[in-house]
């Protein structure tokens, strides 16, 4: 507790001056400054302290400081309630709770056995928790399947809630691998970063695309569909390789973010697109298809045909509007983590794409609570069962 070389430092002397002129007795302020009574009364007849070595070591801004922990002291010794002596320092009554709970309680708090911990505690390294160990391969795996730090942080809540060891930051995930990791775990983080802009890239030119015969507008779709209480609200969009050649159709649910991919190996045309969607809903209960939301693309010209095939209807967004289909729009970029942008769709097979569909409905969405599509969709489907 003493300074270098078993002498007490100037601020600890001061600190004894202080609340010897408080009317401390010898032995508690001894006590707190870790010495002998005698020296407190050999200090406190003297007067002497700027003699002494200074301590060295300031809390940095916003931190408490020696002055602060004093006044908590001297509160607790009153019998103040931390929220009395929160007011009178200016802080938040949990920093005062803390920093006392830390100390020892009410009945073993010390202020500068309290400034002395925090010191130590700015200067120990601090390990990083993801060196190594089971938690450290369990996020590398999840990183692998090409979840984001958060999502696996929020998730290994959910899944070891029991166990402390095993639940880290996002913000750990982030500094660790940013600054420990080397190789794969660099490149799997990168991959993870879902864009590498911090804003969307603006569009100047126009998509020279002609209204659709039909269209039934946004505005008309049911009501339901807008709050997500019930399932079966589905939107839809492509996503094209670099020059338009080739694409692949999502088709996202709104209440559960399911996600069902459409292979289009010979080409994106209506006709194309139009079979696809029926082979894809064909595979879902009634119950869990009533509308389809999609953009005014081309490739929604048989929408008419689709709706009287199998009942289904099909909404249209205003122009240039993708916030109207905000689902499929996030699931599109999380798409992109597998099939980056170049990537040549045309030669993505149908296992590859249930591979990735799969991957998808089993991770966890901030919005659901960190639970997966397939674990939501189960929810709904539970009662029905």
């Amino acid at each position: 507790m003493q300074g270098r070389h078993g002498h007490l430092s100037r601020e600890q002397k001061q600190l004894a001056l202080r609340l010897h002129g408080k009317g401390w007795r010898l032995v508690d302020i001894a006590k707190e400054i870790g010495c002998s009574a005698p020296m407190v009364g050999i200090m406190a007849r003297t007067g002497r302290h700027l003699d002494a070595r200074p301590f060295g070591w300031e809390p940095r801004q916003g931190c408490l400081t020696i002055d602060e922990r004093e006044q908590i002291l001297l509160g607790i010794n009153r019998g103040d309630t931390f929220t009395a002596i929160a007011e009178q320092l200016g802080r938040a009554v949990s920093t005062v709770s803390r920093e006392v709970k830390r100390g020892g309680g009410r009945c073993g708090y010390s202020a500068w056995r309290g400034h002395e911990r925090a010191r130590e505690q700015a200067r120990r390294p601090k390990p990083f928790k993801l060196a190594s160990g089971r938690l450290l391969e369990e996020v590398a795996s999840r990183l692998e399947q090409l979840w984001s730090p958060e999502e696996i942080a929020a998730r290994l809540r959910l899944d070891h809630a029991d166990d402390p060891e095993m639940r880290v930051s996002h913000e750990t995930i982030y500094q660790s691998l940013f600054v420990q990791g080397r190789g794969e775990l660099r490149r799997e983080l990168a991959r993870c970063l879902r864009s590498g802009r911090s804003a969307r890239k603006p569009r100047r030119t126009t998509d020279g695309r002609g209204r659709i015969p039909g269209m039934i507008m946004l505005s008309e779709r049911p009501a339901e569909a807008d709050d997500r209480a019930v399932p079966g609200h589905w939107e839809g969009d492509l996503i094209l390789d670099e020059g338009s050649r080739s694409a692949i159709g999502t088709l996202v649910e709104r209440s559960t973010r399911m996600t069902l991919l459409l292979h289009l190996p010979d080409g994106k045309s209506a006709e194309q697109v139009e079979a696809a969607m029926r082979a894809a809903i064909s595979k879902l209960p009634s119950s869990l298809i009533r509308t389809i939301t999609w953009d005014q693309g081309a490739e929604m010209s048989k929408h008419a045909a689709f709706s009287i095939a199998t009942g289904i209807p099909i909404y249209f967004c205003d122009p240039h509007s993708p916030w109207q289909r905000g689902s499929n729009e996030n699931t599109n970029g999380l798409l992109r983590q597998y099939l980056p942008k170049g990537t040549d769709l045309s030669v993505v097979s149908r296992e590859e794409l249930d591979a990735i569909q799969d991957s998808l409905n089993g991770r966890p969405r901030k919005t659901l609570g960190y639970l997966t599509p397939s674990e939501k969709l189960a929810e709904f489907l539970a009662p029905i069962a």
